[in-house]
């Protein structure tokens, strides 16, 4: 070697100086865009559209949240980028990893809550341009996530250090961003012509089912690991909160898209006959699922509260809000289906607390980062965690060239 400060680890080179702020990048995870995935669903949370009682304003703070994602989203995207091209190996290896790699997903959810805030506030304000570039955006998310699900999926059954007593909520991950393909679709295709709209609600209904499928068939892995081993690590239940999405974001979408349907086409018959049983049946639909979500509610509260004294911050915490802001919008929506008062009160007492809760985790994060919590040394998801031991890694994962030995003792 002989460069001075540096040494060879874990096949790429690692900066003898952890503390600077350009070396600690080194470890600026994936995860790390659970913070402007939370953030563009916070904005869509805040949309006029989406809350039942509304405000002078409210859409105003919407779009200064959208537009702080936004500028979260790139600094973010910069810092990985800065990671992977300064220390080598560290993409390959970040991918690969069986805890780093489940959030490689988080990118595309915060794309998904990017390109859902266009239809909120930058379609009415902008000319049919911005419509056509919607479409588009959809179509290419659309593929690219599908890409990712298949890819993700192939590596987390091949990896000989994943089990399922290391089984969170978190396995779901890779098929979330191609299932908001509902959720986006169910934003925007309203504001599309016909004949646009309706193959853009078959693929997005699509998306929707097979992520809504591949969530209950893990949700019937993760009650398995919860029943044979008990509830995760004490750092790791906050992820508890990701089996909230899937049913939350999926009762969403599919109110979104009934009604978002075209009435000039007559597929079923009469077109208003046709929208009205289509409207009834996905409301009813959502409400039988929203019930799931509601129960994982439940259930990760209760695991995160008996833990509460324990739990130090992690990067994962963000899943207290994205999950959430998926129930908490499915919640509001159900609410106006039936014109129920209440439930939409209970909607916007729920988005209230959301937003405190956001800024809660926004205060822990930015204090993790000052006293080196996070983006240091064997301190992020680059490491591997043992559920069942509650214990952390030795050493960081290795995309090639470990023995499964080896990998044990890691």
């Amino acid at each position: 070697m002989g460069n001075e400060g540096q040494h060879e680890q874990n096949g790429h080179l690692r900066s003898r100086d952890p503390n600077k702020l350009l070396n600690r990048l080194e470890h600026w995870t994936w995860a790390n865009y659970t913070f402007p995935m939370s953030t563009g669903g916070l904005s869509l949370l805040l949309s006029e559209k989406t809350q039942a009682f509304n405000f002078r304003g409210l859409q105003t703070i919407g779009k200064v949240v959208y537009i702080y994602d936004l500028v979260i989203f790139t600094l973010v995207t910069a810092a990985m980028i800065y990671r992977f091209t300064k220390f080598r190996g560290t993409l390959k290896a970040s991918i690969t990893h069986p805890t780093e790699g489940l959030f490689l997903g988080t990118s595309a959810l915060s794309l998904a809550s990017i390109i859902a805030g266009i239809a909120r506030y930058g379609i009415p304000e902008c000319g049919p341009w911005l419509v056509v570039a919607y479409r588009v955006l959809f179509w290419i998310y659309f593929a690219v996530t599908f890409m990712i699900a298949v890819g993700q999926y192939s590596l987390l059954f091949t990896s000989p250090a994943l089990k399922i007593q290391d089984m969170t909520p978190a396995w779901d991950l890779p098929i979330f961003p191609f299932m908001l393909s509902g959720t986006i679709a169910s934003v925007g295709a309203a504001d599309q012509p016909p004949v646009h709209a309706v193959p853009m609600i078959v693929a997005g209904l699509t998306a929707q089912g097979l992520g809504m499928i591949i969530s209950i068939l893990m949700y019937a892995c993760y009650i398995h690991r919860m029943i044979q081993y008990g509830f995760p690590s004490p750092n790791s239940r906050s992820g508890m909160f990701i089996a909230v999405g899937p049913p939350a974001f999926t009762s969403l979408a599919i109110i979104g898209m009934a009604n978002a349907f075209p009435t000039s086409y007559t597929y079923f018959g009469d077109a208003d006959v046709t929208l009205q049983i289509v409207q009834t049946l996905a409301t009813m639909t959502a409400v039988f699922i929203w019930s799931l979500s509601f129960w994982f509610w439940a259930i990760a509260v209760v695991a995160c509260l008996a833990v509460c004294r324990q739990m130090t911050f992690s990067l994962s915490w963000w899943a207290f809000v994205f999950p959430n802001v998926g129930f908490t919008i499915a919640t509001l929506t159900i609410g106006k289906q039936f014109d129920s008062p209440g439930v939409e009160w209970v909607g916007t007492i729920m988005t209230i607390l959301l937003v405190a809760l956001y800024l809660f985790i926004l205060v822990n994060h930015v204090r993790a980062f000052v006293r080196k919590d996070i983006v240091y040394e064997g301190k992020d998801e680059d490491v591997y965690t043992n559920e069942i031991h509650h214990t952390y890694g030795k050493k960081e994962w290795r995309a090639e060239g470990d023995s499964e030995e080896q990998l044990k003792q890691a």
